[in-house]
């Protein structure tokens, strides 16, 4: 069985040793990180492999008391979801430590800590089950990410930073007060406070508190979805990042909240989530056909890329509150695709940028003639982000669209003209920096590139041709 305490503590460590090591010898804190990234994955894979647990329910890992006074514990807990979503992490953390390799070059060591720190907030989101604790967690995450943005990222990287802050530290105290108040209700039913996540499911809430508690969770993780028109944050902190930060945004910060819906929203406030579903259902709609509309008419590829990952996300709320198993399983598939998909894109976007110094498209063209392998992965991963068959996006916004077409009919063929937009977007993307007329020459993918290029798209396409792999892990009954 995974020890998730063990994987949390060697990053924390590490985020030290790579602090500490870099001031000694430069260059020293790249390979600790790497070296950490790809052991603890190796080691978790490992782990899975040769339990015997079936982590098709929730598994609670360790269970200690931590503030007593409060009762507050230390709980880690696994199953499906988390483990999807730890994997996914872990992988991308190693490609971030790749495109970070030459890209960042002034207080490496520090830059390292704080990618070392966010991971094991991440992680800590996805494991959590106590409420206090998760929400420790949640903070741990946010403050290295806002550190990445602010001290390594572009020419506004302070107010994309202030403004990511702002609005992640607002909706995070709107689920702290959330979480007291469900605590109290522990207190007013049993007797005894309780954070614990598996204590709050037995509590019968009325209707007119829950939906109250309720939008407290559901905003914060409204904003880290991010659900139009709390998305605001998302394209500045994209654009402004370094292209790690960028990829750590759309590929896990995303996902926790869709994370967030699928774990706390829904089953602490069952009643509650069905009486708003119609309500979040045109929200997700709109959120899908605003970023496909906003990622057409963006000339800056990392804002192109983020807008479109609000059209994406979008398809995973509408999946979430379709309470359907096909949808469902369509969102778990695209919550993978999308983290692997606009990982591509994003490390892409960095690799033009160390290249020409400009995010512009109307300053690429013709990219192709001199850069070949780069604009066939290019086309690869655009027809991915856009829903070629045979790719993992495909399937999991085509299991999406059965799944809520038979709950909400009018509203899913409407979301699915934004397929349309994505294709458009897509080639876009790809046309104006890769055809044309060659404004400058520019080198092709070194081998460390082709690595990350080769290891996405073999994902991409497994999940794509295999998607039972994935999907016979998740209980999907609703």
């Amino acid at each position: 069985m995974p020890n998730i305490s063990f994987i949390m503590l060697t990053l924390l460590i590490s985020a030290i040793a790579s602090w500490y090591l870099e001031e000694k010898k430069a260059g020293l804190a790249r390979y600790v990180t790497l070296f950490t990234f790809s052991s603890l994955l190796l080691y978790f894979i490992y782990a899975l492999l040769t339990s015997t647990v079936n982590f098709n329910e929730l598994t609670v890992l360790t269970r200690l008391p931590w503030l007593t006074v409060f009762k507050i514990e230390y709980a880690l807990a696994l199953d499906s979801l988390s483990i999807l979503l730890v994997l996914l992490t872990l992988l991308l953390a190693i490609i971030c430590t790749l495109i970070s390799w030459q890209e960042i070059t002034k207080n490496v060591g520090f830059y390292y800590f704080n990618l070392l720190l966010s991971i094991m907030g991440v992680i800590g989101v996805f494991t959590a089950i106590d409420m206090f604790l998760f929400f420790f967690f949640w903070e741990v995450m946010l403050l290295p990410i806002t550190a990445l943005i602010a001290l390594w990222g572009h020419e506004n990287r302070h107010f994309a930073a202030i403004k990511f802050f702002i609005f992640t530290q607002v909706s995070s105290l709107l689920m702290l007060v959330a979480i007291i108040a469900m605590a109290f209700l522990h207190f007013q039913q049993t007797g005894q406070l309780s954070f614990f996540y598996s204590d709050w499911l037995t509590l019968i809430i009325p209707f007119n508190v829950s939906q109250y508690i309720m939008l407290g969770f559901f905003i914060a993780f409204a904003v880290k979805l991010p659900l139009v028109p709390l998305h605001s944050w998302l394209p500045d902190a994209h654009t402004q990042a370094p292209t790690a930060g960028s990829v750590l945004l759309a590929g896990v910060l995303l996902k926790t909240g869709a994370y967030g819906f699928i774990r706390f929203v829904l089953f602490l406030f069952p009643q509650a989530s069905e009486h708003f579903a119609p309500m979040i259902v045109l929200l997700a709609l709109l959120s899908i056909l605003y970023g496909a509309k906003m990622a057409f008419a963006q000339q800056d590829i990392k804002r192109l890329i983020a807008y479109s990952s609000i059209s994406h996300m979008g398809f995973v709320l509408l999946a979430i509150f379709s309470f359907n198993e096909l949808a469902y399983q369509g969102a778990i598939l695209t919550l993978a695709a999308h983290g692997l998909s606009s990982a591509a894109l994003f490390s892409l976007a960095g690799m033009i940028y160390s290249r020409i110094h400009s995010r512009n498209l109307t300053n690429m063209g013709g990219f192709f003639t001199s850069a070949p392998r780069m604009g066939g992965f290019a086309l690869v991963f655009a027809a991915s982000a856009f829903g070629l068959p045979s790719f993992a996006n495909f399937v999991g916004e085509f299991l999406t669209l059965i799944g809520a077409y038979q709950v909400y009919p009018r509203i899913t063929m409407v979301a699915a003209l934004a397929l349309i937009g994505s294709a458009i977007y897509g080639l876009k993307l790809f046309q104006q920096s890769f055809q044309g007329e060659q404004h400058v020459m520019v080198d092709d993918l070194s081998s460390r590139e082709l690595v990350i290029f080769i290891s996405l798209l073999t994902l991409l396409l497994v999940i794509g041709l295999f998607p039972e792999l994935l999907l016979t892990f998740f209980n999907t009954q609703f």
